[in-house]
């Protein structure tokens, strides 16, 4: 877990140099390095900001979701660990890889299921599901016929 943590470090060290090219690599790599499904990362950024890089919203709850993936600022305790702030989860790259960080987390704990996907938003069993099933449909959209 330190080696990994350690790896995605170096990864996020060199995201400003890379170019607008390679970040559209992103969504393949993040999947790979963390043995998500590339097509259901896709779906998060989609559900989650219709893949708008600058999403920035504040909850009821007075938390804050940010970039791409709307990474929640609840999760920033334990990424401040590895040196992650705010305005590296603003960064489309930073934002993919910590989403398919916390999707494969999900994944540990619910198995590779639709409840991993929908715990990617809520744990709640009635959100957690509903999320999912919104996934769902976006993937399936994704889907050639």
């Amino acid at each position: 877990m330190v080696i990994r943590a350690i790896a995605l470090l170096a990864l996020l060290a060199l995201l400003p140099f890379l170019t607008p090219s390679a970040r559209a690599e992103c969504f393949s790599e993040a999947a790979a390095y963390q043995h998500v499904n590339e097509t259901i990362l896709r779906a998060l950024a989609w559900q989650e900001s219709h893949n708008n890089v600058n999403a920035m919203r504040i909850n009821t709850n007075g938390s804050i979701d940010y970039g791409l993936m709307q990474i929640n600022s609840i999760h920033l305790s334990t990424l401040s660990t590895y040196g992650i702030t705010s305005r590296t989860l603003m960064d489309p790259c930073a934002s993919i890889y910590i989403a398919a960080w916390h999707l494969h987390r999900m994944m540990l704990k619910y198995g590779n299921t639709w409840k991993a996907v929908g715990a990617y938003h809520s744990q709640t069993p009635a959100e957690r599901d509903r999320y999912a099933a919104q996934v769902r449909s976006i993937v399936r959209r994704m889907q050639p016929d």
